[in-house]
């Protein structure tokens, strides 16, 4: 198989009383997505903090506490990649492991399997104020339809572990993101497309939009999704296969042939990935 088709979901925070009110909003997006015939549905970073809105003793939730959620946010997603045949990539959502936190992205197979990629690289707020603990390890996923990696948000920011992905044989990588004002969007998008250039891979982005008032550092969200892809002449002069409409609640979708990706490795415009200059620099594996 050469091709897929990819869905991003632009998910809407909002305030929220229930987990079945979560569920109906992620299964909605689900069922959207599956309207269009997509093989894989990306949800953003940090996407579950809703889960928080719900709140106790008339209180948000804390980040401490959002891991409670894992078991019914791993039956429901678990549930709905096996009844769509579609492979979700649950955004991510924090776990509790040994006493620490982990914003962890999980990747739903239809048949019922689950692997998981906690987010390497922590930013200073996620250290700061939410505890959370980076990843220890990277690895990238087998799939019917080609090789995948999953790296959040601040993760695309270093080019060094998408060489990894590559060189792994990742073709695609999925980007859950969450940003909160324009700054931190643009580093996520703009080092998005050098990632697709200097690797000649796609990247399927996207982040979070509308706001959950009650939670802090969860009051504002600056997203949009889009579906990147290398520069040269069989994609868009642009390198965008699809994007969505800023901070709208909504979901795109794009067709990723990745037979192109392997043309132009081989006789491109450019051609980035051979012309690496290993005998300079490390060749990341």
């Amino acid at each position: 198989m050469t091709k897929m088709r990819v869905s991003a979901v632009q998910y809407h925070l909002h305030t929220i009383h229930s987990f079945e009110e979560f569920a109906a909003q992620v299964e909605h997006y689900v069922k959207t997505a599956e309207e269009f015939g997509a093989d894989f549905i990306l949800f953003p970073e940090f996407f579950t903090t809703q889960l928080m809105s719900i709140g106790k003793d008339g209180r948000a939730l804390s980040i401490d506490e959002l891991p409670e959620y894992t078991e019914q946010y791993l039956e429901l997603f678990t549930g709905l990649a096996k009844k769509s045949g579609v492979h979700l990539i649950g955004g991510t959502h924090v776990v509790e492991k040994g006493g620490k936190l982990y914003n962890t992205a999980h990747m739903f197979y239809p048949d019922g399997r689950v692997v998981t990629q906690a987010k390497l690289h922590i930013t200073p707020t996620e250290v700061h104020e939410w505890n959370m603990a980076a990843g220890e390890s990277f690895e990238v996923f087998e799939t019917e339809k080609g090789t995948v990696a999953l790296l959040t948000c601040y993760d695309i920011e270093f080019p060094e572990i998408v060489r990894m992905a590559k060189a792994r044989g990742a073709d695609v990588i999925f980007c859950p993101s969450c940003t909160d004002d324009r700054h931190g969007f643009h580093r996520v998008r703009y080092t998005s497309h050098a990632r697709a250039v200097e690797n000649q891979v796609y990247v399927v982005l996207t982040g979070t939009v509308g706001s959950l008032p009650t939670v802090d550092f969860m009051r504002a969200n600056f997203g949009q999704a889009a579906v990147i892809t290398p520069n040269d002449i069989p994609f868009p002069p642009k390198g965008l296969a699809a994007e969505g409409e800023l901070n709208d609640d909504m979901i795109i979708t794009a067709d990723l042939d990745l037979e192109l990706l392997y043309q132009v490795r081989e006789k491109g415009s450019v051609t980035t990935w051979r012309d690496r200059r290993t005998d300079l620099y490390t060749d990341w594996k």
